[in-house]
């Protein structure tokens, strides 16, 4: 009787930790303050939105993908789609406004220093990519390749808030933001 609740015992200390390990592994810190990128985006939201000549096209926002990412490839999907927009949407964006060139250069720093962030805990092996996750960054990657450069960059840009609420969404509590609101 004593062997089978120890037993029983070390069973679920074992449960407790590889569940505790796994949301470890969701939950690499963010020290980026997402609410100043959210406050900067919808500084220039409308100016962007309104150069998007392609109404009907999406790359983020009607996509299942992001959707569809479970919590364990969240840093992965995180830290390739912060690489996306820094190596690909910022660079490849023409603006001619001083002042939204101001907002954009400010959101593509924060994502350099977040990336930077995540990079360490993928060198850590705290942030794991399965194919799921590498499929579902390809599907963006592909969304955008189907649209000329130019305009491509600006959907991106004016669906910046779908990105930003799903980092909001699988990384709470891991935020500069959410940590000084405790």
């Amino acid at each position: 009787m004593q062997a089978q609740c120890v037993s029983l015992c070390l069973l679920g200390t074992m449960v407790f930790l590889c569940s505790a390990h796994a949301r470890g592994l969701r939950r690499c810190v963010i020290s980026t303050d997402m609410r100043r990128i959210e406050e900067s985006f919808r500084g220039i939201k409308n100016a962007i939105q309104a150069k998007d000549t392609f109404q009907n096209v999406t790359i983020l926002s009607t996509s299942e993908t992001l959707h569809s990412i479970k919590p364990l490839d969240a840093c992965c999907v995180t830290k390739n789609l912060l690489a996306f927009y820094v190596d690909r949407v910022f660079k490849d964006h023409q603006e001619l406004s001083p002042q939204i060139l101001r907002k954009i250069s400010s959101i593509a720093n924060s994502f350099l220093y977040t990336q930077k962030t995540l990079q360490q805990c993928q060198e850590q092996r705290l942030c794991h990519c399965s194919q799921e996750a590498t499929n579902a960054t390809r599907i963006i990657h592909d969304n955008y390749d189907q649209l000329e450069v130019r305009s491509a960059a600006i959907k991106s840009l004016g669906e910046l808030d779908v990105f930003l609420a799903w980092i909001d969404k699988n990384h709470q509590g891991t935020s500069a933001a959410s940590r000084q609101e405790t």
